[in-house]
């Protein structure tokens, strides 16, 4: 049994999805980020960057593993599933693992932050990180265009990056003119293991379902723990 310790944000959602494809019994943990769970004492024993996500395996003497990259990585290894076994196409799966890891996630994050949260529009910072997202769009999108999946077959450097990819209306950032991606994108979301994961938990807050008011409204919640450094809960 897998103890998961999470909240409704890409990098959580990056594990709940795995832990679904793969089929392993877990435990939801859900984390109250704005009353500062993350924080507890007994939660930065597993954890002491005090972010989500991370996992306790009962069934190996309760070792816990934080940053939601390496839980990824630790899960796929137990099972032998999600990554190939091969030196090559293990690495082909850790280079667009890390891609999403030092890129995707960073700059979506930014963007988020700038165009969401803050209250003052930094208008050159906005452009900034919404640009080099969709920079990296572009990149995946070319990839794509040849790739039904990113490294060989479907693999945690899917689930990674489209656990965030899959936002990017939250970040203000289109993905037109990428039809490749918007592929992947459909593609990915349709397996029924994906649309179990996104639900544990559910996001707060759907921009096509609730509409811009709502959005409003949530990051005007979230800006505290922002400005605190503090990662919220990010909506979709």
């Amino acid at each position: 049994m897998i103890d998961l310790y999470t909240a409704a944000t890409p990098n959580g959602h990056k594990v709940s999805i795995a832990l679904e494809e793969l089929e392993l019994p877990y435990a939801l943990q859900v984390l109250n980020l704005s009353a500062g769970d993350q924080k507890a004492p007994a939660f930065l024993a597993i954890n002491p960057n005090g972010r989500i996500p991370a996992i306790v395996d009962r069934d190996a003497d309760n070792f816990a593993v934080f940053e939601s990259g390496a839980c990824l990585i630790y899960l796929a290894e137990k099972t032998g599933r999600l990554m190939p076994p091969d030196t090559k196409g293990r690495s082909r799966v850790m280079q667009w693992l890390m891609f999403q890891m030092g890129g995707i996630g960073p700059m979506m994050g930014q963007a988020n932050v700038f165009y969401r949260y803050f209250p003052e529009k930094i208008q050159p910072a906005i452009d900034r990180y919404q640009g080099e997202s969709r920079r990296l769009f572009a990149v995946l999108d070319g990839h794509l265009k040849t790739h039904e999946y990113l490294a060989g077959d479907y693999s945690i450097a899917d689930i990674a990056n489209w656990a965030w990819v899959r936002t990017h209306r939250w970040s203000g950032v289109s993905v037109e003119g990428f039809p490749h991606l918007q592929r992947w994108l459909s593609a990915i979301r349709a397996r029924p293991a994906v649309q179990r994961g996104i639900e544990q938990p559910a996001t707060q807050v759907h921009l096509r379902r609730d509409g811009d008011e709502a959005a409003q409204r949530y990051a005007e919640q979230a800006r505290a723990m922002v400005e605190m450094g503090q990662a919220p809960k990010d909506a979709s």
